[in-house]
């Protein structure tokens, strides 16, 4: 009788899982539920989240459909390899916020045998690759692009498009600030927009 090694959710090898997309497109949502499926397989998790995130909570990782777990919110991603002992499955949420040593932090737990899955928005308001998640996406054994709607037609969205005047990089938001837009109709918004000045 051949016997095959324990595989699934209840042991997998050291991995990084980076999911990506525009606001709005679910990569909360979809962080939260592989990491309620470690759970539900009895595997130690911790979830992190940058510290300046609090716009729904200040400690639990909430997506925009009120789905939430509790987390540790951190200022540096150094403290990921402080508070990530004896865990078999860590969580990063809002990635693209975490300076550019997570790309090493999450090389050495996955070197560990740690499956680490990041979430994080690929490109900034102006449509620019995000602080460390092109790195991230570059080391990652599986890369998940996930879609948001684009609300002025309905396509899959490419951009999170910032209503408000504001030049900063970083501006913590919701759909008063922001909004998902297919290329075509982004480019149409900033034409608009070049107009109006």
């Amino acid at each position: 009788m051949i016997t095959y090694p324990a595989t699934g959710e209840t042991h997998r090898p050291g991995r990084i899982e980076v999911v990506c997309g525009s606001m709005f497109s679910g990569k909360t949502e979809e962080l939260i539920r592989r990491m309620r499926r470690a759970q539900f397989a009895k595997q130690r998790v911790e979830i992190f989240k940058p510290a300046i995130d609090v716009r729904y909570s200040e400690e639990d990782v909430v997506s925009h459909d009120q789905k939430h777990i509790q987390s540790t919110p951190i200022d540096s991603s150094a403290s990921i390899l402080l508070l990530a002992n004896d865990i078999d499955v860590v969580g990063i949420d809002e990635a693209q916020f975490f300076d550019e040593g997570i790309v090493d932090v999450c090389n050495q737990l996955a070197n560990r045998g740690v499956r680490v899955i990041v979430a994080g928005l690929d490109m900034d308001f102006k449509g620019v690759p995000f602080g460390p998640m092109p790195a991230l996406c570059a080391i990652a054994d599986e890369v998940t692009k996930v879609h948001a709607i684009c609300v002025k037609c309905g396509s899959l969205a490419y951009v999170s498009h910032r209503k408000v005047q504001n030049d900063k990089r970083v501006l913590l938001g919701e759909t008063q600030e922001y909004e998902p837009l297919c290329r075509e109709c982004y480019q149409k918004t900033l034409q608009e927009d070049n107009r109006k000045q």
